[in-house]
């Protein structure tokens, strides 16, 4: 991998993620990571034809998982280059296959595309997960969940984001600016949060991370018992049985599905 550090931070952590993930998997296009100063910069990354590029804040970049942030990154512009499914579908399409003719919150349409930040999320860390250890990942999922419940502002939960940022589901990997949904802050939502619980539990099982004892457990069950209309449990396994290597359409279709489960709304679907 061609990788060039620059900015107000340190190299090492980017440069022994590209080791790691190297053992495992390459990149053909090279890779810049930009340091930030500015602690509330978002992780962030974007593409094209010629290299990606990573832009983190000194803060995320100094922090203990940084390493982890940046083998989560590489991930998920290895499933770029080869146009993974997860990486280049419409979100904006599924909505439409999904929900017209219904009639839908808003909050709803954009929590879905924090659905599809959850599946994309699940296939980075298929990747990254098989050459570094979990347990900062693991940290990361218990705390973000706790401080949800806890009624803070919410985290994204997609994981790699060192930050609280707003509920917005806006993509940490180049979403085009058409499937953006309307930026607005809230705290966290009870519905959205028992997704997000489901889709650490359904990571976790994936990988066989914990075990049943562990605190995750506690966490998503109070989750669910906050938003009885979600099926947690249904929702988890969605996440946890995500096909290792889809086509387009049963991606689409998989979507499509976890759409109307959790958006609903009142009136025919369009099939």
């Amino acid at each position: 991998m061609d990788l060039r550090v620059v900015g107000p931070g340190p190299s090492d952590p980017f440069l022994g993620a590209r080791d790691l993930f190297e053992t495992e998997r390459e990149l053909h296009r090279p890779v810049t990571v930009e340091i930030v100063e500015d602690p509330d910069e978002r992780t962030r990354v974007s593409h094209t034809d010629e290299r990606h590029r990573l832009t983190i804040s000194q803060q995320a970049a100094t922090s203990a998982m940084a390493r982890e942030l940046a083998l989560h990154e590489f991930a998920h512009m290895h499933h770029y280059e080869r146009d993974h499914p997860s990486h280049t579908q419409s979100i904006k399409e599924v909505i439409f296959l999904a929900l017209t003719g219904r009639t839908v919150e808003k909050r709803k349409l954009t929590h879905v595309y924090q659905i599809a930040n959850h599946m994309k999320d699940i296939y980075a860390d298929d990747i990254w997960l098989s050459v570094a250890p979990a347990d900062k990942l693991v940290d990361f999922l218990e705390s973000s969940l706790a401080s949800a419940l806890a009624d803070h502002p919410p985290e994204q939960f997609a994981w790699g984001r060192m930050e609280p940022t707003p509920a917005d589901g806006t993509d940490a990997v180049d979403t085009p600016a058409a499937d953006r949904p309307p930026r607005h802050t809230s705290v966290a939502d009870p519905e959205i949060t028992a997704v997000n619980a489901a889709f650490a539990l359904g990571l976790v099982e994936r990988h066989n991370l914990v075990d049943e004892r562990h605190r995750l457990y506690d966490l998503a069950h109070a989750a669910a018992a906050d938003a009885p209309e979600i099926d947690l449990q249904r929702f988890k396994q969605r996440f946890r049985s995500l096909a290792a290597d889809p086509d387009e359409s049963e991606y689409r279709k998989t979507l499509v599905d976890a759409t109307r489960a959790y958006a609903g709304g009142q009136g025919p679907a369009a099939d």
